[in-house]
């Protein structure tokens, strides 16, 4: 039963957003939902949630509007198209994005939507589908202090590493730089463990040898054993992660920095894309240099 007197639309119920809605749901918030975009999971249908035909209805039968869409056209279509959630933002409601899209696009949201009387925070996430699920995703906040005040309790019930960076647009490019560090790191864990798998080393022995000094991360952890099992459902698809890396070489380009590793591991990603890999999960990226080397991990596993 809602005890939570805000009500919230989620459109967006795909891997990350339905455990997203989910953890709402449990803290006891009413959800609104839409089967415009996407129809819900079995999972999230209760008697604590509507779902309504379109953005625009969700809108207006919501005190808070979050979406957690795959791409920047996808949340343009879903807040500006007929029947889009501009038509009911209105009267102080608050409009969430927790996609990750295009910095400058979002600023540019920000602003039709505030000029309906709405307000909008940008509030990107990582932490993958582990994260979203166990509710400890790290979330970048750009937007209005007050209103980042205002939609902390909601993060918290999604997050545990919340930070308000700035203003819009700020939280997205501190998702840009996220994606960034997360490539590269999935990149240089790949390369290690074919090299100690190719020298004869058991590689699930060596990842746990390094978990426990300056090389251990997360990635490691998680992707690692990804690589060492082949198991590579998608949590985070690489055609996503290549999205967010064209985001950054392409916002490198218009700011005239450099980003000579992110683009070699969008390369590789494009790699894994040439053997149908578009819907594997990120840590796939390793499948690239085990082609490279003509060896696999799992070959001295």
């Amino acid at each position: 039963m809602s005890t939570n007197d805000q009500r919230v639309g989620f459109i967006g119920t795909g891997i990350m957003g339905a455990p997203m809605a989910e953890n709402l749901l449990e803290a006891g918030y009413s959800l609104v939902l839409s089967s415009h975009y996407k129809s819900p999971p079995h999972s999230l249908i209760c008697s604590d949630t509507t779902v309504l035909a379109s953005p625009k209805a969700v809108a207006e039968h919501s005190d808070i509007v979050i979406t957690c869409l795959p791409n920047t056209p996808h949340v343009e279509t879903v807040l500006f198209s007929d029947n889009g959630l501009i038509s009911g933002l209105n009267d102080n409601k608050l409009f969430i994005d927790m996609s990750s899209i295009d910095p400058i696009q979002t600023r540019a949201f920000a602003s039709r939507v505030e000029a309906v009387g709405a307000h909008y925070l940008d509030a990107p996430v990582s932490g993958g589908e582990v994260g979203a699920i166990e509710g400890n995703l790290s979330i970048m906040v750009g937007g209005h202090k007050e209103q980042f005040e205002r939609a902390l309790p909601l993060f918290e019930t999604l997050g545990k590493n919340i930070t308000h960076v700035g203003q819009h647009g700020d939280g997205q490019t501190c998702k840009v730089a996220n994606q960034i560090i997360v490539a590269l790191t999935i990149e240089a864990v790949s390369e290690a463990l074919v090299f100690a798998s190719k020298a004869g080393a058991d590689p699930a022995v060596v990842r746990t040898a390094l978990m426990g000094g300056f090389a251990s991360s997360k990635v490691l952890d998680i992707h690692g054993k990804r690589m060492i099992d082949g198991t590579f459902q998608p949590g985070f698809k690489i055609a996503l992660h290549q999205k967010d890396l064209s985001l950054a070489l392409d916002g490198a380009k218009k700011l005239g920095v450099n980003l000579p590793n992110t683009a070699t591991v969008q390369q590789l990603f494009n790699t894994c894309c040439s053997e149908g890999g578009e819907e594997w999960d990120h840590s796939a990226l390793i499948k690239s240099i085990e082609k490279l080397s003509n060896h696999s991990v799992r070959e001295n596993h």
